[in-house]
């Protein structure tokens, strides 16, 4: 919990297939929407000649655009914490 001139406590979670993000505020977690206000975020991400592609953007583009695009990775990462 953030006490008096701290910032907020900030947790990620890196899913192999989901992946969102959590705030605590007012006395709980508040979990942020991405851009498109979905509180969970597909864990693609994918990259053309002329742009990177995350989230839903990345998973609707998989099938035609598989060897650039990552996913299901969650298993080569560490727990990252932000406080």
């Amino acid at each position: 919990m953030a006490k008096g001139g701290e910032g907020p406590a900030i947790g990620i979670d890196l899913g192999t297939t989901y992946s969102c993000v959590g705030v605590w505020q007012h006395d709980r977690v508040e979990i942020i929407a991405n851009d498109q206000g979905n509180r969970t975020t597909p864990s693609y991400v994918g990259f053309t000649d002329t742009e990177r592609l995350i989230g839903d953007a990345a998973k609707n583009q998989v099938a035609m655009n598989p060897t650039n695009t990552v996913f299901g990775t969650s298993s080569c990462t560490t727990p990252l914490l932000l406080a």
